[in-house]
Parts: C-alpha cells; structure tokens; sequence
C-alpha cells in the first residue's frame, strides 16, 4: 500500500474524529481551517469523498461491526474500522484496505496495540461485508432531525429523501448565456429548469468552460429562485446571503444591476473571485443584511438557515449539528425579511427562499411575514418556470423542493421558494 493511499485515509479518519466527537465540528469548517491542506490535490479529494461516504453509509457500517465487536472501541479506532467497512463494502480490494488500515493504527503512537483488532475486524467485513451491506435498508437521520422530518412530511417521503440522501447528489452546471451548448461540451444532460448535470464529473477546473467562465457549479434546485424572481435588464436588485454567488452571477447575467450583500469577508472573497471568471460585475458590500439601506426594484433573499435540504451533499450535518441554534435561526430569518421587505419599492418583488426542509424555515416563516405586514401578497403564478411541478406548490402560495424529487434524475437539493409582491 503507497503511502498516498494510507495518507488519505488517515486524514478521513481525524475529519471523521473531528466531525463525530464530543465537540462536533462541520467539515467545512475543518476544510477552511486548513485540515487537509498538506495533502496533494488527489489525496485531499480521496479523504474527503472517504469521509462523506463513510458518514452516509455510517448506521449500516455500524451495524456490520457491531457482529464482532464486544463493545465499541475508542473513537478513532471506531472510525479506522467505519471507513475500512465502507471501502470494502463499496468494492475495494480487501488486501489493500486491510493493509493500509492496519498500517494506519501501526503508526498511532497510542492505538499501535489495537493493529491485531482492526485486521481481524475488517478481515471478517472483507469476507461477509459485501452482500450483508446491500441487504441493508437506507441509512436513516440521527433521531433529532429525523423525528421533525417525519412529522412535517410522513414516514414515506422521509424513507425516499433517505435513499436520496444515500446516494449522494451529481454534480449542476448554471450556464451563464447557452446551456444547450454547455451540456454538450461537458458532455451533461439538460435538465428540465435549464441546468446542466453530470454524475461523473473528474475534477471540476479542467472542464471545457471553466477557464473561460462559460458556467458556474449550482445545484439545480439553488437556480430555481432567480429564475422565479424573472430578473430584467437594468433593474436594481438586491443580492442578500449572496456568497458564494450563483445567484449574483444568474442575476448579472440577465443584465440587472446587482448589490451583494454578505456578512462573510472571506465568502465575499469568494464570490469576487467568482464573478471575475465568468466575466461579471456587480457591486459588493461586506455587511450585516440589516445595516443595508436604499430602495430595490427586486430582492433576492436567500436566509442564513439550518441547511437540512443539502445533506445529500453535506453529510456531516445531521452529526456536527444537534438543532440547538435553529430557533435563533429562525428569529434571524424573520429580522432579514422585515428589514428586506423596508428596502423594496413599492410595485416590487421578493423572492425568499432557504435551502431547509423544516417547515420553520419556510411554509411557516411566511405565514408570519403575512401577517406582519399588510402591504404583502404571494405571487404564486411566479412559481410557473420551466421544470417546476404543480405537485410542489403549498397551502400558503410557495414551493417546496424536496431530495427525492426528480429521483430518476438524481435528485435535488431540499428548498423552500416563494415570489411575494409589494402593494
């Protein structure tokens, strides 16, 4: 086994530590804290798709170990064993990922003694591992977020958003002018809102388009709120909660003049950098939403929110986040639509929208805002663009996105959206 392979299982191993440990901390954060950077560029990406496959398919490798495993062993031992499960599970040679996991403990000052435990462990999932794990029912959400879930939407779409969960999200393409001719130099499929999507992607900088800013990485669900805001040339439109700017850039692209907005320095860095390789402007403030002042022709809000709709691609969440700061996020919400609601003229629209599947979040929210404010209407007719279905819109006049949605497509993020018009 190189030691390439036993790098990057180790630095699965110490995010898995970080990410399951008594002070859970999300991988985006470990990965902006510098976590993996003395990895090569190959070795980054490998620990981090070891990482996330592990935690998506984390109850089902537990319950394979817990057959030979008198009792749980200490965390990162837990986690050598977790990844090597998933790996071979997943089809990888057993010699190999034996080798190179035993290895890995070999070399741990203080778990070295545990060497002769993981080989027999994982030598065991190597021999009955495979077929047991297919037989498996989708891994399921720890119990705090999966108990809200089911009591919004039922036991039988929370069992399909988990199997769309369990497979992981492909990769969307926004284009910035021609989407057809997108799809067909990065040899994608054309969804039916327009985007273009690809399952096996390679690495994303050496795609025809890249360099020349013909596209932008967006998930198709994310692009849904532009296109329902039906942004117009030389309107004034606020981007609020821009960063990292797929909205901004579907924004300028139409030709509107576009304010960004975003408290994060280094996510508004992020979003300049962005708009400067696909060719496009707009003006950018680094500021709290409610220090914002002026009049807009249109407003995008896309609130700070729990982020329960992009698990698919995040799986870290459901374990770095126990709920406990979703009320303040909730309050938070409410602030930014007041404050929003205060800078749009009069004839304006607002699209507001979250990437939450909690009702909170969204179909709730609004109901609120309604009331608060008599100058405000629902737009549902807004909600009629391409790829939208009528099975989507709820009660109160928005739309709700869900991951098992366009499943025989492969899915899309969770969202909530709704167009609301001032008198």
């Amino acid at each position: 086994m190189s030691n390439t392979g036993v790098q990057a299982r180790r630095s699965a191993v110490y995010l898995l530590d970080q990410i399951l440990g008594d002070e859970p901390r999300l991988m985006s954060e470990l990965l902006a804290g510098g976590a993996l950077d003395k990895l090569s560029p190959d070795d980054r990406a490998r620990a981090q798709r070891l990482a996330t496959e592990t935690l998506r398919g984390l109850e089902r490798a537990d319950r394979l170990l817990q057959k030979h495993l008198n009792k749980p062993p200490v965390l990162t031992i837990q986690n050598v064993l977790r990844v090597g499960t998933v790996e071979l599970c997943q089809g990888g040679a057993a010699h190999g990922v034996v080798n190179a996991m035993v290895n890995l403990v070999g070399q741990h000052n203080k778990l070295s003694h545990l060497k002769g435990l993981t080989n027999a462990v994982l030598r065991k999932i190597a021999s009955e591992g495979p077929e047991a794990w297919a037989a498996l029912r989708a891994p399921r959400l720890p119990k705090w977020l999966r108990g809200p879930l089911v009591e919004a939407w039922g036991a039988e779409a929370m069992g399909a958003m988990e199997i769309a969960h369990f497979a992981g999200a492909p990769l969307d393409l926004t284009a910035k002018f021609d989407a057809a001719a997108v799809a067909k130099a990065v040899d994608g499929t054309l969804l039916p809102n327009g985007s273009v999507r690809l399952t096996n992607p390679g690495q994303v900088s050496t795609m025809p388009g890249f360099d020349t800013g013909e596209w932008w990485v967006q998930d198709a669900a994310a692009s849904l709120p532009v296109q329902i805001l039906k942004p117009q040339s030389g309107e004034a439109i606020l981007d609020l909660c821009a960063a990292p700017g797929g909205k901004t850039m579907q924004l300028a692209a139409a030709g509107a003049v576009v304010t960004s907005v975003d408290d994060s320095a280094a996510r508004m860095q992020r979003l300049k950098e962005n708009l400067a390789r696909v060719g496009l402007g707009a003006r950018t403030l680094t500021k709290d939403v409610r220090a914002i002042k002026g009049t807009f022709d249109a407003i995008l809000l896309d609130a700070p929110c729990s982020a329960t709709g992009t698990i698919r691609r995040h799986a870290d969440l459901p374990y770095a986040k126990d709920g406990s700061e979703f009320g303040d996020l909730i309050a938070l919400q409410a602030e930014f639509i007041d404050h929003a609601w205060s800078l749009l003229k009069s004839g304006g629209r607002m699209v507001f929208c979250t990437c939450s599947l909690l009702p909170d979040e969204g179909e709730v929210q609004i109901d609120d805002a309604l009331e608060r404010h008599d100058d405000m209407s629902v737009d549902t007719a807004a909600l009629n663009v391409p790829g939208v279905e009528a099975a989507w819109f709820t009660s109160e006049g928005g739309l709700r996105l869900r991951p098992d949605y366009w499943s025989e497509l492969g899915g899309m993020d969770g969202f909530y959206i709704v167009c609301l018009n001032k008198a």
